[in-house]
């Protein structure tokens, strides 16, 4: 959230929603992350659709550091050298 778009008073559900992930990843002003996190303290709606966005960012995390079987590994590979000859 740049400063040009900060909330100019309390935040309402729809505002959170909107920039949740930016609070999630330290992306807005001091003043609005503390505006954002007196409306999750009093919010169990917003407060719920953050612990999903950190659950998915948990999963995917650890999705990312488990290597695909040899055989698919394999199998795409020769798909996208096939790929690349036909294009060349």
């Amino acid at each position: 959230m740049s400063a040009d778009e900060s909330f100019e008073h309390e935040p309402g559900c729809s505002e959170v929603y909107a920039h949740l992930l930016e609070y999630l990843d330290s992306e807005m002003t001091e003043a609005d992350a503390t505006r954002m996190r007196h409306h999750l303290e009093t919010c169990s709606p917003c407060l719920a659709e953050l612990s999903v966005e950190e659950i998915v960012r948990q999963v995917v995390r650890r999705s990312c550091t488990e290597r695909a079987p040899e055989g698919l590994r394999l199998k795409v590979l020769a798909q996208v050298r096939s790929i690349s000859v036909t294009v060349d």
